[in-house]
């Protein structure tokens, strides 16, 4: 099961950074319409969605990232201690 779980973390950290990368690019002003960008969007944006319809909008703040992080890293949790027994 060990591979299994490095596995998952692997995949969940990466998942995790993109989520990340999708927050500060544009900070740091990388159009939304760069190539980089529309892959992140497209690659994210089935998570982010319905975490988006539930969650209310902060002001001008999108806090989906923040929840999916969250979440992601609960059931992460959840399922590191499964695996396990």
């Amino acid at each position: 099961m060990e591979p299994l779980l490095g596995l998952m973390d692997l995949l969940v950290n990466l998942y995790m950074v993109v989520l990340l990368a999708r927050v500060l690019l544009p900070v740091f002003g990388i159009s939304p319409f760069h190539p980089l960008m529309q892959a992140i969007y497209r690659f994210t944006e089935p998570v982010l969605a319905p975490i988006r319809a539930i969650l209310p909008r902060a002001g001008m703040f999108d806090l989906s990232p923040l929840a999916a992080m969250i979440v992601l890293t609960v059931l992460q949790s959840i399922l590191a201690a499964l695996l396990r027994g």
